[in-house]
C-alpha cells in the first residue's frame, strides 16, 4: 500500500489524517499554515484521494499503511493529527507504534464505536450511474432527495472525476468503504494506553464527541487534554481556522511535562 501525500515546509514532521470521503486536498489551507513551523506530510489513506484501493477498511489495516508511508518516506517519529475517521486511524496508530508519535491529535471523534451515520449517504452514492451524467450540477441534483444540505453535496463531489472526452467516475474506492463500511464504525482495536500528551478537539455544535467519552479517552490517553472550538461543527478546521490553528499550535509547542489530564468540559 504506496499511500499518496503531499509534503509542506520544513521543521518537525506532522502527519495529517483525513475524514471519510475527504482526501488531502481537503486540508491543504491547513496544511499550507502549519508549514510555517512544521515539515507537514497530508496523506490520502487508501481508498480516499489519490491513494490505491482496497478490500479491507479497518483501523489496524490503514495504522499499518501510515508505518508504511513512515518507514518509506523518512520520518522515524512524527506529530500526529487526524480527523474523524482519520482520528480514529490516529488513535490505533499511537496505541499500537506510540514510541512512533511525539504528539496526537485528535479532531471530533471519540474512541468508540457509532452508529453507521453514513449509511444513507453511501447508498445514495452506489445508487448513481455516474457515467449517465453529462456535468456535475446534475450529479448534485440527483443526490439532493438523500442529501440535502448543500455543502455535504458538494464535498462528495469533489470524489466525481473524469478525464478529457471520458465520462464521470468515482475517484474513491467507493464499492470497497461500502463492503466494509461496518468496521469504519468501530473503535480502535488496540488497548495498551498511549502515555504522552494528547489533544482532543471538538467543535462547539458537533456531537461526535461527547463529555460522556472522557472518561474512555482517560483510559486509553491518561495524558490528554480537551479543546473546544467556538461556532464551528464536525469540521473546526473549515468553521473556524483561526481558532482552530491557534488552539493546534499552541499544543504543539508547548513543553508538557506529563503533568496535565483532561477534565470535564474543558474549552
Amino acid at each position: 500500500m504506496q499511500l499518496h501525500f503531499k509534503d509542506y515546509g520544513n521543521g518537525p514532521p506532522l502527519i495529517i489524517l483525513h475524514g471519510l470521503f475527504g482526501s488531502l486536498d481537503n486540508w491543504h489551507s491547513t496544511s499550507v499554515k502549519l508549514a510555517a513551523q512544521f515539515h507537514v506530510f497530508a496523506v490520502d489513506q487508501r481508498n480516499h484521494g489519490s491513494s490505491p484501493h482496497a478490500s479491507e477498511m479497518s483501523y489496524p489495516a490503514m495504522a499499518n499503511d501510515l508505518d508504511e508511508f513512515m518507514r518509506a518516506h523518512g520520518p522515524a517519529r512524527a506529530h500526529m493529527l487526524g480527523h474523524s475517521m482519520g482520528g480514529k486511524t490516529a488513535m490505533e496508530f499511537a496505541l499500537r507504534y506510540g514510541d512512533r508519535v511525539e504528539k496526537l491529535i485528535v479532531v471530533d471523534i471519540a474512541p468508540r464505536a457509532y452508529s453507521p451515520r453514513h449509511e444513507k449517504i453511501l447508498q445514495a452514492m452506489l445508487s448513481l450511474d455516474l457515467p449517465a451524467f453529462e456535468t456535475r450540477k446534475e450529479i448534485e441534483e440527483a443526490l439532493a432527495p438523500a442529501v440535502p444540505e448543500l455543502a455535504t453535496r458538494q464535498f462528495l463531489l469533489k470524489n466525481v472525476t473524469r478525464a478529457p472526452g471520458q465520462t464521470f467516475h468515482w475517484k474513491l474506492g467507493l464499492r470497497e468503504i461500502a463492503g466494509d463500511y461496518a468496521r469504519l464504525s468501530e473503535p480502535p482495536t488496540a488497548t495498551a494506553p498511549y502515555g504522552k500528551p494528547v489533544l482532543f478537539v471538538r467543535g462547539e455544535a458537533s456531537d461526535f464527541l461527547l463529555d460522556e467519552d472522557i472518561s474512555l479517552i482517560r483510559g486509553l490517553f491518561p495524558q490528554a487534554e480537551l479543546r473546544t472550538i467556538p461556532r464551528a461543527g464536525h469540521l473546526p478546521h473549515v468553521e473556524n481556522p483561526a481558532a482552530f490553528l491557534q488552539t493546534v499550535n499552541e499544543f504543539l509547542a508547548a513543553d508538557r511535562t506529563g503533568d496535565e489530564h483532561l477534565s470535564r468540559g474543558s474549552s
